[in-house]
């Protein structure tokens, strides 16, 4: 079973920008697909990004297109999440997640989340 940490959140303000990093321990990480989602206070967990294994193929929900970056590094065991031109609205606590396919949104392994919060 790999066991996934995030880091990286903080305190940034509206336009900024902050780079997420999930880590992972255990199975060999390049067999995984990655995903990064969040949740915001009061509502449900969105899917944010996803990565294949090799970096070759990402998905983004639209709400993020262009302004968020996935990549990885399968020799550091690290998923990262490149957050460009933060909204107030995209506090949450953000988790990275095995997923079961790249275009599922099907979890197999929930890291434990950062804190993201973004003033105006």
């Amino acid at each position: 079973q790999v066991q996934l940490v995030e880091s990286g959140g903080g305190l940034v303000q509206a336009g900024g920008s902050l780079r997420l990093s999930c880590s992972a321990s255990g199975r060999p990480f390049s067999a995984y697909v990655i995903g990064w989602f969040r949740q915001a206070p009061g509502k449900g967990r969105e899917f944010v990004a996803g990565i294949n294994w090799s970096g070759g193929a990402t998905s983004y929900a639209s709400s993020v297109k262009g302004r968020f970056t996935i990549a990885r590094n399968n020799t550091k065991n690290t998923v990262y999440l490149q957050m460009n031109s933060l909204k107030p609205e995209e506090t949450a606590v953000y988790y990275c997640a095995v997923l079961r396919s790249l275009g599922s949104i099907a979890v197999e392994v929930w890291g434990q989340g950062t804190l993201v919060t973004v003033s105006s």
